[in-house]
């Protein structure tokens, strides 16, 4: 594919609000994760929370779109200057030349929850003010943002469950190879809900203590949640420096409902197709951030997949540990954090993780240390086998 110029990056999880507060947490190898104190939740587990979501207002032009997730979209459009990015870049192609891709797993169904609570005793109704379509609907988060923004052009969401947030890279980049935009938000968002958290628990993936990717003590997730957006444009604007998507691969290999290819046959897929898409070998790639849940059957699959691909050589960890997995969200987070260890040369560590196991032979990081990266890749794998894998460099 064509390199692609992110002209503008942000993140906020329960790291922080920002690049800023991302990279220092990174550096210093903290973890957000903290006791499940969300909402009514009687869980066991540890969770990535944002604070202050609920004390965010949204316009009242989009009062109809006043959800836990769009009111964690707002606040992550505002951090390091993103909204004003965008806003020139519309000044720039016109409002109907500039897209929107964002994923999301269950975007705001938490305000389903708390409408149930709210039923008519006699008839079971949903109260009047609930409204699905700008609140659950997983397209609300698209079209609150290019409300938000006032925009005309293209909109979509991506829901294919941990890899939504990163596919739509690849749907934007589709876009603007096409020539019907010229620039695209990209990213995701996803917020805490009962439904994922007893969802998650059901299943026996939510770990009791904060989540240990890649150690063989691991025994599952912390749910997090976190908005991250990029903008995306054609790279002959990019400076020396600049941080460029260099190539997408998808892959799908339907294994199973929730459990991955044991052999890790998609992810591989993933990972060769970015390789291919961006003309690079495996030798080129300087760290990968794994999509690293902390569950037992999903770590080693993906070891085996990038053992087999890139060998032990290649620097590797992942970042939930820090974060949490956020979900939707995972994959725009993991691809901010990749453009932080491009922009700042970090390996980034592995918050939580300390003993290793030693059935998976990767160059796994542990702790964050300072390197030269100039190529990183970011895996995300989803439910029902959908896997993503994006390649991000730095511009010469």
């Amino acid at each position: 594919m064509t390199p692609l110029l992110l002209s503008s990056y942000t993140a906020t999880t329960c790291l922080g609000h920002g690049l800023d507060a991302t990279l220092a947490a990174l550096r210093d190898g903290r973890s957000g994760l903290q006791p499940c104190h969300f909402e009514t939740v009687e869980l066991a587990t540890w969770i990535g929370e944002v604070p202050a979501v609920d004390g965010e207002k949204l316009p009242k032009s989009l009062a109809r779109y006043d959800c836990r997730n769009n009111r964690l979209a707002q606040l992550g459009l505002q951090a390091d200057g993103f909204a004003e990015r965008v806003r020139a870049a519309v000044a720039r192609y016109g409002k109907s030349r500039v897209g929107v891709f964002l994923g999301t797993s269950t975007a705001g169904i938490l305000q389903t929850e708390l409408a149930y609570r709210r039923r008519d005793p006699a008839s079971g109704a949903l109260p009047d003010d609930f409204i699905y379509r700008t609140t659950h609907n997983s397209f609300s988060l698209a079209e609150f943002t290019r409300d938000y923004f006032g925009l005309e052009g293209p909109a979509m969401a991506v829901s294919t469950a941990c890899s939504s947030s990163a596919k739509v890279f690849a749907a934007a980049a589709r876009q603007l190879a096409l020539g019907s935009i010229d620039a695209a938000i990209v990213g995701g968002v996803d917020t805490l809900c009962l439904t994922t958290l007893y969802g998650f628990a059901s299943l026996q993936l939510t770990s009791s203590q904060p989540c240990r990717p890649y150690d063989e003590s691991r025994d599952g997730i912390s749910v997090g949640e976190g908005a991250a957006f990029a903008l995306l444009e054609r790279a002959e604007q990019a400076t020396r420096g600049s941080i460029l998507l260099l190539g997408t691969g998808e892959s799908s290999d339907a294994y199973h409902m929730s459990s991955p290819h044991p052999e890790g046959l998609g992810a591989r897929m993933a990972m060769q197709a970015a390789l291919n898409s961006a003309g690079l070998n495996a030798a080129d790639i300087d760290y990968i951030n794994l999509h690293g849940t902390a569950t037992p059957a999903n770590d080693a699959a993906e070891g085996k997949a990038v053992s087999a691909l890139f060998g032990q050589q290649v620097p590797a960890s992942s970042t939930k540990g820090a974060t949490g997995h956020t979900l939707g969200a995972a994959g725009a987070v993991e691809a901010v954090v990749c453009a932080l260890a491009l922009s700042h040369d970090l390996l980034p560590g592995s918050p939580g993780t300390s003993t290793l196991d030693p059935a998976i032979p990767l160059a796994y990081q542990l702790s964050s240390r300072p390197a030269p990266v100039r190529r990183a890749l970011s895996n995300s794998f989803g439910f029902g086998g959908s896997n993503c894998s994006l390649i991000f460099g730095v511009a010469p």
